[in-house]
C-alpha cells in the first residue's frame, strides 16, 4: 500500500492515539530515571523530555497532516495559517514525573476553526486511553464511559487546582479549604487532564482551578462535556489562552463553594 494511501485512510483519531501512545512509551522508558531539567521555579519545572515528547507528537502528526497547525505546551509547529489546529500537552503532569509520581498523561486534541472535534488523553502508566470525536460518545479504552450520577457535595469528590501565581494560588487555597467541609474527599492530582479524564468516568466530580491553559484542558473540556458533565470557562485577562476552569459531572451544586 502506498504511503500517501496509507495517509488518506488513517482518521484523525486513529492518528491522535497512535502519537499519544507514542509518546507515552517514552515517557514511561524514562520514568524513574534521571531527567534533565531545562528550566525550573519555585512552582514548576521544565524538562528536556517535555520536547522530546512533543518533538515525537508533532512528527507523527505533521507527516501525516502536513497542511495542518500545531500548538503545544513547548512551542508552535507547522503551517499556522491552517484552520485545523493540534493542541498538545505532551506531558502534563511534569512535576508528577519529575518526582517518580505515576500520576502524568500526554493531551492531545483537534480544533478546527473555534471548535474542538476530538480528543485522546493517554495515561502510559496505568495503560488507559481516554477517546472522544464531537457528536460521539466519551470511550475509556474503547467503552463508553459516562461522569458520575453524584448530586451533593457531602457524597463528591473534588479535585483543587492551585495554579501557580500569588493571586491563583491563594483562590486556589481558599476553595479547598471552603470545599473540605462540604465535600467527602478533596484532591489535588497534578495533572488537569487526567483530572478530566477521571470526571469523564465517574472517579471524580468536579475540577476546579483559577488559572489553566489550553493545552492542558482542550481535550479534556469535549470528553467530560460528551460524558455528560459540564465545563465552564473564563479566560484569564492578562494571559491569552489561559482560563479559570469549573468542570463538573453536571449534576453537583459547585457554585456552593466558589
Amino acid at each position: 500500500m502506498s504511503t500517501a494511501l496509507t495517509r488518506m485512510s488513517t482518521t484523525d483519531l486513529e492518528l491522535a492515539v497512535r502519537a499519544a501512545r507514542e509518546a507515552g512509551a517514552l515517557l514511561k522508558h524514562h520514568f524513574g530515571r534521571d531527567a534533565k531539567v531545562d528550566e525550573a521555579s519555585h512552582h514548576d519545572i521544565k524538562l528536556a523530555l517535555d520536547k522530546e515528547s512533543q518533538q515525537l507528537i508533532t512528527r507523527i502528526l505533521l507527516e501525516d497532516r502536513p497542511d495542518d497547525a500545531l500548538y503545544g505546551e513547548e512551542g508552535i509547529a507547522g503551517n499556522q495559517q491552517s484552520p485545523r489546529q493540534w493542541i498538545v500537552d505532551p506531558i502534563d503532569g511534569t512535576v508528577n514525573f519529575y518526582y517518580g509520581i505515576p500520576h502524568f498523561c500526554v493531551s492531545i486534541a483537534l480544533r478546527v476553526g473555534d471548535d474542538v472535534v476530538l480528543g485522546v488523553i493517554h495515561d502510559p502508566m496505568v495503560g488507559e486511553t481516554w477517546t472522544v470525536e464531537r457528536g460521539g460518545p466519551a470511550m475509556l479504552d474503547g467503552r463508553p464511559v459516562r461522569a458520575s450520577a453524584r448530586d451533593t457535595l457531602e457524597e463528591s469528590i473534588l479535585f483543587v487546582g492551585c495554579g501557580k501565581d500569588e493571586e491563583a494560588l491563594r483562590t486556589g487555597i481558599e476553595r479547598f479549604r471552603r470545599a473540605s467541609v462540604r465535600a467527602r474527599k478533596m484532591r489535588m492530582m497534578g495533572s488537569a487532564a487526567l483530572g478530566m479524564a477521571y470526571i469523564a468516568c465517574g472517579r471524580l466530580d468536579a475540577y476546579v482551578e483559577s488559572r489553566i491553559s489550553l493545552w492542558d484542558i482542550a481535550a479534556g473540556r469535549l470528553l467530560v462535556e460528551a460524558a455528560g458533565g459540564r465545563v465552564e470557562l473564563t479566560p484569564v485577562p492578562s494571559s491569552p489562552d489561559a482560563w479559570s476552569i469549573i468542570a463538573t459531572n453536571g449534576r453537583i451544586p459547585i457554585g456552593e463553594i466558589l
